[in-house]
């Protein structure tokens, strides 16, 4: 059985979401962004995963658990989020 027959298919990607590959960003990206557009502000890792977690965006499991329960993690401070914050919506990862 021979098949002559082909469809021809055209698909418009201006319209489509973006893909879960344009959204891994890396910490370093961000941390970058930041620096060049908050005059050189150094922001840690603790503090994206923290904004992220804050803005609903999934981040990895965190492996640098404390080793007792009763230890603190310092807070993002509210200078350092709202430039955690352009940064993601810089690159499309919060509106």
């Amino acid at each position: 059985m021979e098949n002559d027959d082909y469809i021809n298919v055209t698909i418009e990607l201006d319209d489509m979401d973006i893909t879960s590959a344009e959204t891994k960003i890396t910490y370093d990206e961000i941390k970058k962004y930041v620096a060049e557009n908050n005059a050189g502000m150094k922001v840690s890792n603790l503090y994206i995963s923290q904004v992220k977690r804050k803005c609903g965006i999934e981040v990895g499991k965190n492996y640098n658990l404390p080793k007792n329960e009763d230890s603190r993690q310092p807070q993002c401070p509210e200078d350092k989020e709202s430039a955690i914050v352009e940064a993601l919506k810089h690159f499309k990862m919060n509106s």
